[in-house]
């Protein structure tokens, strides 16, 4: 061998751990340069806002300046300085122009040269964001592209807009997740039990889960499962529908469950029950029994949930569970069993409604102030130790 030794391949552990490192450091670079063009972005449009503001303020001009800013820089570079792009830099800029993003680049001292420093200002300066160091402010999350950003650019609504800035970021949402966030009304369906506080802390901290009631929404869209809103459906039909489309329910569902198992069996005495869909939640720490009805609510509904839920302690809940949950899916909700039974006053049971197709904005806003008054009048009436 002439004193040379043969090549042994590197034990598996070793070659997955530098694997690893490898595979992070790319992702790292990556992020990074998406985060250095969605600032650089934001510049240019900053630039072109400045110009045509500072021109002769007519449309004409600034169609002029966009025009010929794309021919100079399409020369330059080639791709990617459309006069469409060149006006989502500049809507990019109006939409955040409360930020102060900055690249810095600084020889010696505190940052390295090239390192990325984010700057803000104005209304955004005491919304954390993320778990950040205190010396650190935030501009653009470097775990959004541009993609991510030219999605929430189109979102009208700035608490929602934000809203979903921070949950896209939080939990790592692609930009298809993100667009169906919006289209299902995420935010408006989390508004529905919140005052103007609730509101802002959606606005500054996201979905935090403090409760079981944090966690629930109404209604539930389930048009992912492809199945048609008849009367023709059977339970078990949506139950396996639900089963084969199991990712998209999780993230339906919302934060931190992780699906247990489907047709759970009870055992009472010699009598047998069977719970339609089990979850669990790793925020709350606290199991979720899901129960399907197709037609509207009833009172032997809420009563079955009661019981299941009480079993299901009994059986299952281990010491650091808390209350199990048990949530009512069905086709339609009767807000007189719901104001005149358990639920009414059981932090633990809960009815939602569920539709299998998208809702127009128009019904949803419907469904949702119908939601609300209902809330308010419940809140408005004294209680019985209140009267008298």
């Amino acid at each position: 061998m002439n004193g040379e030794y043969p090549i042994q391949p590197a034990p598996g552990d070793l070659f997955d751990r530098v694997v690893s490192i490898l595979e992070q450091a790319r992702a790292n670079v990556v992020r990074a340069v998406n985060n250095c063009m969605v600032i650089a972005y934001w510049l240019i449009g900053r630039e072109i806002v400045q110009e045509i503001q500072g021109g002769a303020g007519r449309a004409e001009y600034g169609k002029q300046v966009i025009e010929q800013l794309s021919a100079q820089l399409k020369g330059k570079y080639g791709r990617g300085f459309s006069v469409t792009n060149l006006r989502y830099f500049r809507t990019f800029y109006m939409v955040y122009s409360d930020r102060r993003p900055e690249i810095r680049q600084i020889g010696s001292g505190e940052l390295e040269r090239g390192e990325i420093r984010h700057f803000q200002s104005g209304v955004l300066d005491d919304m954390s964001l993320a778990v950040r160091k205190e010396d650190e402010a935030w501009g653009f999350s470097p775990n959004l592209g541009w993609s991510h950003y030219q999605v929430l650019m189109g979102v009208e609504n700035r608490n929602e807009r934000l809203f979903l800035e921070i949950e896209a970021e939080r939990d790592g949402w692609e930009v298809k997740h993100l667009e169906r966030q919006i289209h299902t009304f995420l935010f408006a369906r989390l508004l529905k039990s919140r005052d103007k506080a609730g509101v802002m802390d959606l606005t500054r901290e996201g979905q935090i889960l403090k409760t079981p009631a944090d966690a629930m929404r109404n209604p539930y869209i389930l048009d992912f499962l492809g199945l048609p809103d008849s009367d023709a459906l059977h339970e078990s039909t949506i139950e396996s529908a639900i089963i084969g489309n199991l990712q998209s329910f999780l993230l339906e569902l919302g934060k931190g469950f992780a699906f247990v198992g489907r047709q759970r069996r009870l055992q009472y005495d010699q009598n047998f029950f069977y719970i339609d869909l089990v979850f669990y939640n790793c925020l709350l720490k606290c199991y979720l029994l899901i129960d399907l009805k197709l037609g509207e609510l009833t009172h032997q509904d809420v009563g079955q949930m009661d019981s299941y839920v009480r079993l299901f302690d009994y059986k299952y809940r281990s010491e650091g569970d808390n209350p199990t949950i048990g949530l009512i899916l069905c086709a339609k909700k009767n807000e007189t069993i719901v104001k005149y039974s358990i639920l009414k006053d059981n932090a633990q049971l809960f009815a939602s409604k569920y539709v299998l197709y998208l809702p127009t904005e128009e019904e949803l806003k419907r469904e949702l102030e119908r939601e609300q008054r209902l809330i308010e009048e419940q809140f408005a009436k004294p209680s019985e130790g209140e009267k008298g």
